[in-house]
């Protein structure tokens, strides 16, 4: 027997290993309006509030998610269909799989079809968190300024007077705006993407649009609205048809898009929510007034480790994350930049011991299960490698440290970026800045440091002879030997490896 989610849940058939709500989903109000539903949020808040409402809690934090982009009709398409009910498969390493449908996403407005009741919806005073998971180019600033960037299309479209709202900009700030005039508190922005110091950055990117609109507004979004910062950690791959069959076929489950994640599940959250928030601690999350240790160990230990294995594991041959660090050149590699280039960078971080959390990083990359694709990891890198690895570099050459395998990390990405692998085959460079970066990376056997010639992206590493002398090592090794061949020749005697390259 096959479970539709089409259908109102009550009971479990006959034969499915499936946990379902058991909960009455009926009469959940909405107190949580989350922008940018996908895998990642299905997989990680929408959880930890399923896992409240199992308990008895949150009742009044439902959540109403809304698609703001072309592509999310799709989402809303299915989740309509599917009452908002989903399956989350959990993929142990050593072949084990947990199911649950979760029934916390209660609503999901799509915001092109229905603007006005996306704005309803957040100057409801019901609503007192809005969340975020719109990737870390949906923040719109300068990778090098920081800066918000005013030129875009989308934002000085929404910021003239009278505009109905296209981004999430536009959205927020309406909203906001509306309930300042009728005197309904501000809700909490919550950002749930990997930006450093994600808050931060967003109290800096919604009050620069409000103030576009009106400098007292801007002021007001400023100083009055919350912005708590958060890191959030869990592996989550794309959805695959054979994901769906998974699911259908062990489970009895009848899912179009079901999400599949890894057993690790961590949220750092900083405790500012004036309106109130649900018992996140009493699922797991882990509530701090200063989110910025965990962040930036997240962000400099997994998020850089993950590029530190993309460009060199697909150039290398392999295309899943878990074959990658099965290489014991690529791990060697990926853990001796943890040790002597990230590490160094970091804060203390209570309650963490950086040893074991960095090995528990090998093992979650190493989980054949989960089957994360590299091509997930390499694609988007001019949203990700200016926030997670240049800093790391910045910090290293001010301290003297070493930056060897950052150089190469970056030079991996350069090479990935000429689009044809080292076999002649294509590569499909999914990237927003594609159509600049991979010219730039063909010309670069001609003009070596073509591609560091982008202040936008790496400031001016370009200018740092200890850096560019690193990269141009790699690079060189890369065009003559191969990817796995420079990882044995540069860093192959050892985590000590590269050290000539410090002075």
């Amino acid at each position: 027997m096959t479970l539709d989610l089409g259908l109102r849940l009550r009971t479990a058939p006959d034969g499915a290993r499936v946990s379902l709500p058991p909960y009455d989903r009926t009469g959940i109000q909405v107190g949580i309006v989350h922008l940018g539903v996908g895998g990642f949020h299905r997989a990680h808040q929408a959880l930890a509030v399923d896992e409240l409402l199992r308990h008895g809690e949150a009742r009044e934090w439902g959540i109403c998610g809304v698609g703001l982009l072309p592509g999310d009709a799709v989402m809303r398409d299915v989740l309509r269909a599917q009452d908002g009910l989903y399956t989350l498969v959990t993929k142990h390493a050593d072949g084990r799989l947990d199911a649950r449908v979760i029934g916390s996403l209660v609503e999901y407005l799509f915001a092109p079809d229905a603007p006005e009741a996306v704005l309803a919806r957040l100057t409801d005073p019901a609503t007192r968190i809005v969340s975020l998971t719109i990737t870390e180019g949906g923040y719109n600033f300068d990778q090098v300024t920081g800066e918000f960037d005013a030129t875009a299309p989308g934002v000085v479209a929404d910021a003239r007077p009278g505009a109905v709202p296209t981004t999430v900009f536009g959205y927020v700030v309406e909203a906001l705006a509306r309930r300042r005039a009728a005197g309904v508190p501000p809700f909490a922005v919550m950002s749930c993407d990997n930006v450093q110091g994600n808050g931060e950055k967003a109290r800096t990117v919604f009050s620069a649009f409000a103030a576009l609109r009106d400098p007292d507004l801007g002021a007001w979004v400023h100083d009055a609205v919350a912005f708590p910062s958060s890191m959030v950690d869990r592996i989550t791959p794309v959805t695959t048809d054979e994901d769906r069959a998974l699911v259908r076929e062990r489970f009895g489950v009848q899912d179009r898009w079901p999400v599949v994640a890894e057993p690790f599940f961590q949220w750092v959250l900083e405790d500012r929510f004036p309106l109130g928030r649900p018992a996140f601690e009493d699922a797991g999350v882990q509530l701090v007034q200063d989110v910025e240790p965990y962040e930036l160990m997240k962000l400099r230990l997994l998020n850089a480790s993950h590029q530190a294995i993309a460009y060199l594991g697909w150039l290398s041959g392999y295309r899943y994350a878990h074959e990658a660090v099965a290489d014991p050149v690529l791990a060697a590699f990926v853990r001796g930049f943890m040790d002597h280039e990230a590490t160094p960078t970091l804060r203390p971080v209570p309650g963490v011991d950086l040893d074991e959390y960095k090995a528990t990083l090998v093992e979650r990359f190493g989980n054949p299960a989960v089957r994360d694709t590299l091509a997930r990891l390499c694609a988007e890198t001019s949203d990700r490698i200016p926030k997670w690895l240049v800093p790391v570099v910045r910090e290293q050459l001010r301290s003297g440290g070493e930056i060897a395998r950052s150089a190469a990390v970056i030079a991996s990405w350069a090479r990935y970026a000429e689009g044809v692998d080292e076999r002649g085959e294509p590569i499909d460079v999914v990237d927003r800045l594609a159509g600049e970066l991979v010219p730039l990376a063909r010309s670069q056997r001609d003009d070596p440091v073509a591609f560091l010639r982008n202040p936008a992206l790496f400031g001016s590493l370009v200018d740092e002879p200890r850096f560019v002398e690193a990269y141009l090592e790699a690079l060189a090794s890369l065009h003559r030997v191969g990817a796995h061949a420079t990882l044995v020749e540069l860093f192959g005697d050892g985590p000590g490896r590269g050290d000539h390259l410090r002075t």
